[in-house]
């Protein structure tokens, strides 16, 4: 009996000795396979500002900062400056081809590519900016402006916001519409397009280029953004009188376009990630435009900047041809239409909304 019980001993501790050489042997085996590195990608990204530009420029290189935090270093994106790897206006072309894989921009400089971009920038008396967002990311916009550039292998994103603008910087004051013969202004756009059918000669020139235009009488009159940005640039050295308000462009949506090649390359978190980090850069543009563009007037007015605001006579043409422009632009495509039927019903309802509130606020301020 005992001898039974010594041999049902020895068997198990040969199957427990057994059992543990097993999962040792185990163990090595899966320290011994190696976890594969995730895959790593480099971007380039041009734009069509100068570099570390107030708001324009510095939002190209934030957003690039924090994919790169987000992502743990899987998505490095170099930042190119207007001029560094493309000419500033080339930047959607460059995107398109796939020379770089983002673009930092604004949609109304590529109207030479496709009218539609016009619509997603600003209107004429249209949405503001916190209109304008809510339109993009809850009212199909951003479908219908992703639907615009699919046929050029890009991906557009609203990247940021001015807010309100000026009506742009004069080397002469405007008393009412025949002082917009003739004149010579820098203003992209739908509002160029206004001003050129009220007598003005409108041009397209980079913001860099702005200052000198006006210090040489090259042109009469410039748009550009609003006091946080003309002040960094001294415009108010080189024109006169600083008009408002800005019915050109009542926001601006400023862009960030990606190949759709190089986009459609990443796994689902890194474009969730991608994503993810856009929509924190468009507010953040807005929060530094809405604070340093008060600080900014303020040193202008101390400048002794001359303020003029654009006589009704002139506002109220500006507006009746806006909506002749614009209808004209949506009448030249299926998708225009659409984009502008969406626009407009969206402006006339919101516009209820903010009669009682936004406009109310503002007048009891005053």
């Amino acid at each position: 009996m005992k001898r039974r019980q010594n041999l049902t001993f020895a068997v198990i501790m040969t199957a427990c000795f057994a059992l543990l050489g097993c999962n040792e042997e185990s163990a090595n085996n899966t320290d011994s396979v190696a976890t594969p590195k995730p895959q790593t990608f480099n971007w380039k990204m041009v734009t069509a500002w100068p570099k570390n530009y107030p708001a324009l420029g510095t939002s190209a290189e934030r957003v690039a900062e924090r994919i790169n935090s987000m992502s743990a270093g899987r998505l490095t994106i170099k930042v190119y400056a207007g001029g560094e790897l493309v000419p500033p206006l080339e930047v959607f072309d460059a995107v398109s081809r796939g020379t770089a894989q983002m673009g930092h921009g604004a949609a109304y400089y590529w109207k030479g590519k496709t009218d539609t971009a016009q619509f997603f920038t600003s209107v004429p008396f249209g949405l503001s900016a916190i209109e304008m967002n809510a339109w993009l990311h809850k009212g199909g916009g951003l479908q219908l402006w992703q639907e615009a550039y699919a046929p050029f292998g890009v991906k557009p994103f609203a990247i940021g916001n001015s807010g309100m603008q000026m009506g742009g910087w004069f080397n002469k004051e405007i008393h009412g519409l025949d002082d917009l013969k003739g004149l010579k202004i820098r203003m992209p756009g739908l509002g160029g397009e206004v001003l050129n059918r009220l007598g003005a000669t409108t041009v397209n020139l980079p913001g860099s280029e702005v200052f000198t235009a006006l210090q040489t009488n090259a042109i009469d009159a410039s748009d550009w953004v609003s006091p946080y940005n003309d002040l960094a640039f001294g415009l108010h050295k080189a024109a006169k009188y600083y008009y408002y308000p800005g019915w050109q462009e009542p926001q601006a949506v400023l862009e960030l376009i990606i190949n759709q090649a190089a986009w459609d390359s990443l796994p689902t978190d890194l474009q969730a990630i991608v994503t993810e980090a856009i929509r924190a850069g468009n507010a953040d543009m807005l929060d530094d435009f809405t604070w340093n563009n008060a600080r900014a007037l303020s040193e202008l007015k101390q400048a002794d900047v001359q303020l003029r605001r654009f006589p009704d006579e002139v506002l109220q043409a500006m507006k009746q041809e806006s909506a002749l422009v614009l209808n004209d632009l949506a009448s030249k495509s299926d998708l225009n239409q659409r984009i502008w039927d969406s626009m407009q019903a969206f402006q006339q309802q919101v516009t209820q909304m903010h009669k009682i509130s936004e406009k109310e606020l503002y007048n009891w301020r005053d």
